[in-house]
């Protein structure tokens, strides 16, 4: 039988306290070094050796030796947690100096802080938290009081925040952040992790209380020291700061689980408390790198405050067990950026905790989208959507169809009305839920999960209105229950407008993932466009009949709602969507002018025509017919016309300039309406300057050039003229 190699032995790398493996009763292994240190020789790079019968597929699972992302037999320095141990990779004390053991300790506490946060950040928790040698045996720091409650409240901790993340299933990377992989994360006894923890920083705190006394011999001669230079307080605070910061944690993640919303209050405490707790740790890192000056092996990756490099950790022990496929090449966070990984996590934990839960969708759906542009990671989204969808109810208190009847502008009373129990009914329920769920996932994700839901959308419009029709398609009829009547009605206008509310986040995500070119741009405005036409529509037709002052249904032209109000004052949600109507006009216009006028080139693209490019980006849209009677031909018709002379003439900036300031007036007391309006003003005043340069000097001076940029607005681009 051939010989397989290790790749150290392949390489003739020498591997100490290894034997060589014993030839079997029908094997006889051999030294293929030569043959392929000769290959090597002879391929260049991107070649490969394989046999005739190689394909695709075993070129797509072929393994690369040596390389660290590829290959699973990549050289371990032990191949076993007995073998570790028993080489003294993790002794317990890790030192018989008392002040030694207890600088290992915090290095092997800040080391840990890091691998949680790398794992938190998509990576495997077998190869980031549970590299620590100390938490795969729980046992055997049993005899170390500091040590094993850390280990004991760190494990009580990841197990909470696997739960949330699996309960809330927001979760990315393959899944890989969920997979426990037969770890001991529930260890019997962790349940009662704070008292321990508790008791360990009542003896520190009393050691560091004798270490300021001023009676310091009489004090110390009841008290053990914590370590062999009783006059080093700095170790005292060092832990301390550490092991409250762990204690406040594992209570934050516990109180904001609480039902309902009940323990937000309680858990901001504790958020207060962890920030502040990071403030010293900070400022311990001072005293232990100067301590550690010289006395220990320094850490490449400065995963540690005092720099030195942490004992007990092996991230190749579990990589063979770590997944089905090869391991990943892994670097951990340094423990600096471990730091701020998790200020950043308190934070957006602390805005959850602060709002109001205002029992009104639009206001949830809101503040989904506004927490969602500080970009916060998968721990924090996923207690978001815990706190939103709780039992099919909003917070775990308000039941799905009140929240709708409440959104369609529906009385009070309509809330318990029996016509919930609908089948159709039920399926919008849970529609609104899975919306609120896909907000809270990342942007890749939401786009991808809005784009499909949109069908599910128009279906359900479609389900709600023949069993509209079908209940009062004969409105005398002696059975007419006019509230119930009320309520299909507004809520299949309410359901409409919904759907074009989703279209057009759809279609402004793309925009945060960029996945438009510059040469997309005219056909993504035309089609934002077109969206914010029938939404503004349906949202004023909404208000009025809510506000019971609708007038008679007639036709009305497409371009109606851009008109500002001459019968009476327009509402100020519909002035908002108007302000927007005039911007996406005016850039589908311009770009569809520049590129008429050849100040733009058409891009020669040899795969993808203009048509097929339409259709590769509003694909899911069309499938939903949003709008009705969409396509690229009436894209073309919209815009083949467009020129410079047509765009001074109509100028559809100014517009939008006037209308955001004439909206102003109706979100004073709406602070992100407000900024967004004022960026729309800004869009609008720059590209009304520089259309009016184009169209005075583009015509005479070809060397003029036209780039855009997202300065002012991350939807809205903003045109620069430049001379070549």
């Amino acid at each position: 039988m051939a010989h397989k190699p290790t790749d150290e032995e392949a390489f003739g790398v020498a591997v100490p306290g290894r034997t060589s493996i014993p030839s079997g009763d029908n094997s006889v292994w051999a030294d293929v070094s030569p043959l392929l240190h000769g290959a090597c020789q002879d391929l260049q790079e991107g070649e490969l050796i394989h046999g005739d019968n190689f394909n695709l597929f075993a070129a797509m699972s072929a393994l690369e030796i040596m390389d660290p992302k590829m290959d699973s037999g990549i050289v371990c320095r032990y191949y076993s947690l007995e073998e570790a141990i028993e080489n003294g990779a993790a002794p317990v004390p890790v030192s018989v100096d008392k002040t030694t053991d207890i600088r290992c300790i915090i290095d092997i506490m800040d080391h840990l802080l890091a691998c949680e946060a790398t794992w938190h950040k998509g990576h495997s928790l077998a190869q980031t938290v549970y590299s620590c040698l100390y938490l795969l045996q729980p046992d055997r720091t049993s005899s170390h009081a500091l040590l094993h409650s850390y280990c004991r409240v760190t494990r009580a901790t990841c197990k909470a925040v696997l739960s949330v993340v699996s309960d809330a299933r927001t979760h990315e990377e393959e899944d890989l952040f969920t997979m426990a992989y037969g770890l001991p994360l529930s260890v019997d006894g962790d349940e009662k992790c704070l008292s321990m923890l508790n008791a360990v920083e009542e003896t520190i705190s009393r050691q560091l209380r004798a270490c300021k006394s001023s009676s310091k011999r009489r004090v110390l001669e009841a008290i053990e020291p914590l370590q062999s230079d009783p006059d080093q307080e700095g170790y005292c605070k060092a832990l301390l700061c550490r092991l409250r910061f762990r204690k406040h944690l594992y209570h934050l993640l516990m109180s904001i689980r609480r039902p309902q919303g009940r323990g937000l209050e309680l858990a901001r405490k504790h958020i207060a408390s962890c920030i502040s707790e990071f403030d010293c740790i900070l400022k311990s890192s001072e005293f232990l790198r100067a301590s550690a000056q010289g006395m220990c092996e320094q850490n490449i990756e400065d995963t540690t405050a005092s720099g030195c490099q942490a004992i007990g950790f092996d991230a190749s022990l579990n990589c063979r067990s770590s997944a089905p496929t090869p391991p990943r090449s892994i670097k951990i966070l340094s423990w600096k950026k471990a730091v701020q990984y998790f200020v950043k996590l308190l934070q957006d934990l602390d805005i959850i905790c602060a709002y109001s839960l205002d029992p009104s969708l639009e206001a949830a759906l809101n503040f989904v989208i506004k927490f969602q542009k500080s970009q916060p990671d998968l721990v924090a989204r996923s207690h978001l959507q815990l706190l939103l969808v709780q039992d099919g109810k909003l917070y775990g208190r308000i039941p799905m169809f009140a929240l709708i009847t409440r959104a369609a502008g529906l009385p009070e009373v309509t809330k318990d009305h029996d016509i919930q129990k609908n089948e159709f009914m039920v399926q919008l329920e849970q529609l609104v839920m899975n919306l609120l769920k896909i907000l809270c996932t990342n942007v890749a994700w939401q786009r991808r999960k809005l784009g499909k839901m949109l069908q599910d959308w128009r279906v359900i419009h479609v389900q709600l209105e023949l069993a509209f029709k079908k209940e009062f398609g004969e409105a005398s009829k002696p059975s007419y229950d006019e509230l119930c009547f009320k309520i299909f009605q507004q809520i299949l206008m309410w359901v409409e407008e919904q759907t074009y509310w989703i279209a057009h986040r759809f279609l402004i995500l793309g925009f945060e993932l960029e996945l438009y070119s510059v040469h997309d741009y005219c056909m993504v405005y035309w089609y934002i466009y077109t969206v914010l036409i029938k939404l503004a529509e349906k949202t004023h037709l909404r208000i009025v009949m809510n506000t019971g002052t609708a007038k008679k249904k007639g036709k009305k032209k497409k371009d109606s709602f851009k008109d500002a109000g001459r019968d009476y004052q327009m509402p100020g949600a519909v002035l908002f969507l108007q302000s927007q109507i005039y911007l996406a006009e005016g850039l589908c216009m311009m770009f569809s002018a520049l590129k008429n006028e050849h100040v733009i080139a058409a891009p020669q693209s040899p795969f993808n025509t203009e048509h097929e490019i339409f259709i590769q980006q509003f694909e899911l849209l069309r499938k939903a017919c949003l709008p009705d009677n969409i396509s690229y031909r009436s894209f073309k018709e919209s815009t083949m016309h467009a020129n410079f002379s047509n765009l001074v003439m109509c100028d559809y900036f100014k517009e939008a300039q006037k209308i955001a300031k004439d909206a102003k007036s109706c979100f004073a007391n709406d602070p992100d309406k407000m900024s967004e309006l004022r960026r729309v003003e800004q869009v609008a005043e720059h590209n009304s300057v520089a259309l009016n340069l184009i169209c005075r000097i583009g015509a005479i001076d070809r060397s003029l050039k036209v780039s855009f940029e997202f300065s002012h607005h991350p939807v809205f681009a903003t045109a620069i003229v430049k001379r070549s």
